[in-house]
C-alpha cells in the first residue's frame, strides 16, 4: 500500500500536469496540494524550482522558453514585450538577456531577482490592446502581436537598440506579419509615426 505522502505526491504530480507542468506555490496550494508536499517534492528532485515560488514538474520536458514561462507565472498582470517578444514572433537574430515584460502605468515593478526582467510602462491605450496569447509547453503566454511590439520598439529605441527595431521592421514586414498599415496604426499610438514612416517608405 502506498503511504499517505506517497499519495499526497501522486496527486500533486497529476495538479502540475493538468496546469502544463509549471505552477506558482500559490496556485498548487489553491489546487489542493499541500505546501510540506511541495517543499518534499522539491528537496526529493520531484520538482524545480524555475523562479521563486514558481516550480516545474522534472518528470516533464522544460518548456521552450522556461525563464519567459517563470516570469509571467509571477507577473499575471503583465505582458511579454519588446525583444522578448520579437523573439517569440522570429522576427530578431537578438538572443535576449532578459525577459522584457510591459506593465501599464501606476503598477508597481515586481520584484524578481532571477530570471532577470526589463520592465516598460506603457500608457492605458498602448498597453490594452494588440496582445496575443501563445502556448509555450502548455502555458497561454500573452505576449503583444508583431506589429505592435515593432512599433514599440521604436518607442524604446534608447533602451533596444535603433538597429533591433530596424531589423524587426524589416522582418516583419518581409515576413508578413504585419502589414505596414498595422505598423504604422501602432506608430501612432506610440507616437513614433515621423520616425517609423521613412523606413517603411524605404521597404517599398
Amino acid at each position: 500500500m502506498r503511504s499517505l505522502q506517497e499519495e499526497a505526491e501522486r496527486a500533486a504530480e497529476g495538479v502540475f500536469r493538468r496546469n502544463g507542468g509549471v505552477l506558482r506555490t500559490s496556485g498548487a496550494i489553491a489546487q489542493g496540494v499541500h505546501p510540506r508536499t511541495l517543499y518534499r517534492m522539491r528537496d526529493a528532485g520531484l520538482l524545480e524550482q524555475l523562479s521563486r515560488g514558481v516550480y516545474h514538474l522534472a518528470s516533464l520536458p522544460l518548456p521552450e522558453q522556461p525563464d519567459v514561462v517563470a516570469v509571467m507565472k509571477r507577473v499575471p498582470n503583465g505582458v511579454v514585450a519588446l525583444v522578448s517578444a520579437l523573439d517569440l514572433h522570429g522576427l530578431t537574430t537578438q538572443v535576449p538577456h532578459t525577459v522584457d515584460i510591459a506593465l501599464e502605468r501606476g503598477i508597481k515593478r515586481p520584484r524578481i531577482d532571477y530570471p532577470p526582467i526589463r520592465v516598460f510602462y506603457m500608457s492605458p491605450a498602448s498597453f490594452r490592446d494588440g496582445v496575443d496569447e501563445l502556448q509555450i509547453g502548455g502555458q497561454g503566454v500573452p505576449v503583444f502581436s508583431p506589429g505592435k511590439t515593432v512599433a514599440d520598439c521604436f518607442k524604446f529605441r534608447s533602451r533596444v537598440g535603433q538597429d533591433v527595431a530596424v531589423e524587426a521592421l524589416r522582418e516583419a514586414v518581409r515576413s508578413r506579419r504585419a502589414s505596414p498599415a498595422e505598423i504604422m496604426r501602432w506608430a501612432r499610438i506610440d507616437r513614433v509615426a515621423a520616425v517609423v514612416r521613412p523606413y517603411l517608405e524605404a521597404l517599398q
